[in-house]
């Protein structure tokens, strides 16, 4: 790759002494995960620690916050990284008895922490002191319970009333007529999905923005929990993102599920994952580009029609590779489940055609979107986000590389063929609307950069060499409690798993990490001060997926 990766801090090496030294007072054990060091601290300490992990250590990125309950005790892990260096990794386990759920919350030092936090609080009943507003958010405020509580009642009934939506801002010493509530959707299409904002204008300017979510919450982690490592699981993370990324979130379960159970995959399957996430990442952009499009200009009959018709050409493809256009279900533990079709030539032929197309393209796209003086004045300068803002929430993908953080997993912890082939992180530095959609536009040139390197790989492989699948046990069984959290750069950032074996063929807790997760929850410090259609631009450049907000 001509984008070099960040080098690897040798303070990696001694992390168990720096934390010592560090936070030694606060540490209850040491331990290890699969894949990252683990440190126990107590519940009183968690605002502490996290602030010398943050700028003593340079664990700058939390990632992910898993809440569980065992017979004894609940615990919530929050993985951290650096942005610098995802390699970087470290586990921090709170315990609190099962009597008295009660842990300091991580939000007055991360952001990201608070809706983290608070699903943590609405699905497993853990109680997080200052916590700026620990409430329910994917249930109804009204739900009776805790689902993921081991004694909850499975059978009770919930009532959920309808109540009025009151004005935020009241209780903070606005008066009644100065204010009013405007609420957007939850059936608008503007909102990508079946999502709600209470939004609070002063005028016409946008004083407070809350995104209510849980429309769809499908209980996604519980299903996997239920299927087995081996042959249940893969079909669900096609449905985590309905924008055609599905293969990429296939590779976050296989590369976590990979790592628990020590399987290694065969070169030419990592080749072919490759060649099919790329196809995947260009679908989900064009669909982006498309519906921003539509969203801020009102173009439907150029711009988001000509998204449509390259997306089609793209399926088509991933049919003839995977049989499906959208829920491809391709990726086995080990590797894909079958080889390119045949014939082979016919197949590098038709994805040449479409590379080789794409240049021309992706001009057209220029001159109907970034060259267009309505969307520049409609995208320029609204909807900021800087980067250190953007790093507090944990935002990921284009969204963060719109902020100027040149961070890519696909890159920085490499995995798959990536670190094999010539292609560039893309970054912008404007932090606005207009950076992001730029970004998604420049990673449609860098993921048919990829394409291509892969197709010339595939084309040159000698037949008697391509192994698409490791020899998987078939069944899996990892030991007991052993623990990994794993991630890979999806279309809209970095989609996370996290997997606890108890030595049976299913997990005892499956924790996803969606990326459109913590970027909605950056969405109020984009918008607030500025006007409703500024608000539009900044939802839609989040190109948000509620099918991974609310799983």
């Amino acid at each position: 790759m001509s984008s070099n990766p960040p080098q690897v801090s040798s303070t990696v090496v001694s992390l168990p002494d720096r934390l010592r030294r560090h936070v030694g007072d606060a540490i209850v054990d040491l331990d290890t995960h699969v894949h990252a060091p683990e440190v126990t601290i107590r519940p009183d300490d968690v605002q502490a620690v996290l602030s010398t992990l943050r700028g003593e250590l340079g664990f700058d990125h939390l990632s992910c916050v898993t809440a569980q309950e065992y017979e004894d005790r609940y615990e919530s892990i929050y993985h951290l990284k650096s942005y610098d260096d995802p390699t970087h990794e470290l586990s921090v386990v709170v315990p609190t008895p099962r009597s008295e759920p009660v842990s300091e919350s991580a939000a007055p030092v991360f952001h990201t922490a608070a809706w983290h936090e608070r699903e943590a609080y609405d699905l497993v009943g853990i109680q997080y002191d200052d916590h700026p507003d620990l409430r329910r958010i994917l249930l109804p405020e009204t739900w009776q319970g805790h689902p993921l509580s081991r004694d909850y009642d499975q059978q009770r009934p919930q009532i959920v009333p309808y109540d009025e939506n009151a004005n935020p801002l009241h209780k903070d010493g606005w008066a009644e007529d100065n204010t009013m509530l405007l609420n957007i959707g939850p059936h608008h299409p503007a909102t990508h999905g079946v999502m709600h904002l209470q939004v609070v204008l002063d005028g016409e300017q946008v004083v407070d923005v809350e995104p209510d979510i849980g429309y769809i919450h499908r209980c996604e982690e519980q299903m996997c929990q239920e299927g087995t490592y081996r042959h249940q699981i893969m079909p669900y993370p096609d449905r985590w993102d309905w924008g055609g990324a599905g293969l990429l979130n296939e590779w976050a379960y296989a590369r976590t599920a990979e790592a628990l159970a020590d399987i290694e995959v065969p070169e030419y399957a990592q080749v072919v994952r490759t060649l099919a996430a790329e196809l995947s990442r260009i679908l989900s952009h064009m669909l982006a580009v498309g519906a921003y499009a539509l969203d801020v200009i009102g173009d439907f009959t150029a711009t988001f029609q000509y998204a449509l018709r390259d997306r089609e050409l793209v399926q088509d493809i991933l049919e003839d590779l995977t049989g499906q256009r959208l829920m491809f279900n391709y990726f086995r533990l080990g590797g894909v489940v079958w080889d390119l079709p045949e014939p082979r030539e016919e197949f590098f032929e038709k994805i040449r055609t479409f590379v080789d197309g794409l240049p021309a393209k992706l001009e057209e796209y220029h001159d109907l979107l970034t060259a267009n003086e309505i969307l520049q004045a409609r995208t320029v300068d609204t909807g900021v986000l800087p980067p250190n803002v953007a790093k507090s929430y944990g935002v990921t993908g284009p969204v963060a590389r719109g902020s100027g953080i040149d961070y890519d997993l696909r890159r920085d912890d490499p995995y798959g063929y990536y670190d094999e082939l010539d292609w560039d992180v893309v970054v912008e530095e404007e932090c606005d609307n207009f950076a992001r959609l730029l970004v998604r536009l420049r990673e449609v040139e860098e993921s048919a950069k990829i394409i291509d390197q892969c197709v010339d790989l595939l084309e040159d492989w000698p037949a008697d060499e391509r192994t698409i699948q490791a020899n998987v046990p078939r069944t899996i069984k990892p030991e007991d409690d052993t623990e990994v959290y794993r991630a890979v750069e999806a279309a809209k950032g970095e989609l996370g798993i996290y997997i606890r074996a108890d030595g049976t063929d299913k997990p005892a807790r499956f924790k996803i990490r969606g990326p459109s997760f913590s970027n909605l929850q950056a969405l109020p410090e984009m918008a607030e001060g500025e006007y409703i259609p500024d608000l539009i631009a900044s939802l839609g450049s989040l190109d948000t997926i509620m099918g991974e907000v609310d799983r």
